[in-house]
């Protein structure tokens, strides 16, 4: 075996043993019930080490949820939060109806910009557009 393959034995070895540590946490559902006994920084890194209660440790990085996950959690959480925080989530919903009757009106924009765009080099648009608004109206 080569000084190469060795090294790279060697290392997968060790990368192995790193993955099964006594301990160590492989999903989120393992923390339930414990309670977090502290919360170590990683040098040179934004990760933290947290220790729970019964010896068992994660590896985790900064939190830093995307805001669709942000939105997925509050959801999923509301029944818990929205009587520690209601006047939150009362902003958060008045914020949301505000973006979407934004993104609604933009997208109406969009639409009538692109007819207006295109009506003189597609001539039959205006007919088409005619066709749609009389089925609408009966």
């Amino acid at each position: 075996m080569s000084a190469n393959e060795a090294k790279w034995k060697a290392n997968q070895e060790k990368v192995a043993f790193l993955k099964q540590f006594p301990g160590l946490l492989r999903s989120w559902d393992e923390m339930a019930g414990h309670a977090v006994t502290s919360v170590t920084s990683i040098e040179q890194s934004e990760a933290k080490v947290l220790m729970l209660d019964n010896g068992s440790f994660a590896i985790v990085p900064p939190l830093a949820p995307e805001p669709q996950q942000l939105r997925d959690g509050l959801i999923a959480v509301a029944t818990h939060l929205r009587t520690l925080y209601p006047d939150a989530y009362r902003e958060y919903e008045a914020l949301a109806q505000r973006d979407r009757e934004a993104t609604r009106t933009a997208r109406m924009e969009n639409i009538l910009g692109a007819i207006h765009n295109n009506v003189d080099d597609i001539p039959e648009l205006k007919d088409r557009i005619r066709a749609l608004a009389k089925k609408w109206n009966s």
